[in-house]
């Protein structure tokens, strides 16, 4: 027990066997201190309680697992979420999809996020742009109880739906629909490795070759936007070509794809003639 009672930061981070910025990362979270403080404290002892709690996590971590699960949480749009293995890590690629939205809602508009998971495009666009009436649709009901948590968390007010894309909505129409589908295909051997394995094959799975879910989205939305309204959603570094081509094909006018910030195509739009 003296061995435990005595280690430092240091020494916690030195016996993780995780590469050093990982290793800070969760240190960081379980002290609850920044990364300046963390490196001038290294001499610092750790309680044991804490010690335990770190090479729990450490081991975890060692396992391959995301470090959003280990922590349970994982920052969005600047909105510090909730997440667990019932709903996918938010990822900061998708955070070109609620920019875009935000630049295409009037003010005071409808918008519906499809499949919303944690709540993060949803609450992101609350968050962004007060006033807004926001719906969000998730079949998975764990999952929907991780949004409706983060939405309490940040005391923003989401219509959250149980349901499977549109079919449990009232009627009504909206200037806006967004969603962060599943888009890897079903057999993509991406899908047992690294992070992906550890998250809900639901909300990753899209089918073969990764269009099922975007083909009904992109359908069912044009009975649901007001005429001038748009649709936005994610899509796979590979499939900019056949969502636009998809987009066309269905009426959808002003038709463009863009890239994120490492130059892949990320998101595609097409807006409602009208």
């Amino acid at each position: 027990m003296s061995a435990v009672a005595t280690a430092t930061i240091g020494s916690l981070l030195l016996e993780s066997g995780l590469p050093r910025a990982e290793a800070q990362l969760l240190v960081r979270i379980l002290l609850g201190c920044e990364r300046a403080w963390l490196i001038a404290h290294a001499e610092e002892t750790v309680e044991p309680s804490r010690r335990l709690a770190a090479q729990d996590w450490f081991s975890r971590r060692r396992a391959g697992e995301p470090i959003a699960y280990i922590t349970g949480e994982r920052e969005f749009f600047g909105l510090a979420l909730r997440v667990t293995p019932e709903v996918l890590i938010p990822r900061p690629e998708t955070e070109l999809l609620v920019e875009l939205a935000l630049g295409r809602i009037p003010p005071g508009g409808a918008v519906l996020d499809l499949g919303t998971g944690s709540g993060a495009v949803a609450l992101a666009l609350a968050h962004g742009r007060p006033g807004l009436q926001v719906t969000a649709t998730e079949v998975s009901e764990s999952a929907l109880a991780i949004a409706r948590e983060n939405a309490r968390r940040h005391e923003l007010a989401i219509d959250f739906v149980p349901g499977d894309w549109f079919e449990a909505l009232g009627p009504g129409l909206f200037d806006l629909i967004v969603s962060n589908p599943p888009y890897v295909a079903s057999h993509d051997p991406h899908l047992e490795q690294g992070d992906l394995r550890f998250e809900p094959r639901l909300a990753l799975a899209g089918g073969e070759g990764g269009m099922q879910c975007i083909r009904h989205i992109a359908a069912g939305a044009r009975a649901r936007i007001r005429p001038g309204g748009w649709l936005l959603f994610e899509h796979g570094y590979d499939q900019s070509a056949r969502c636009m081509a998809l987009l066309g094909g269905l009426g959808y006018v002003e038709v463009e794809d863009f890239r994120d910030l490492a130059g892949s195509p990320r998101v595609c739009a097409g807006r409602c003639p009208g």
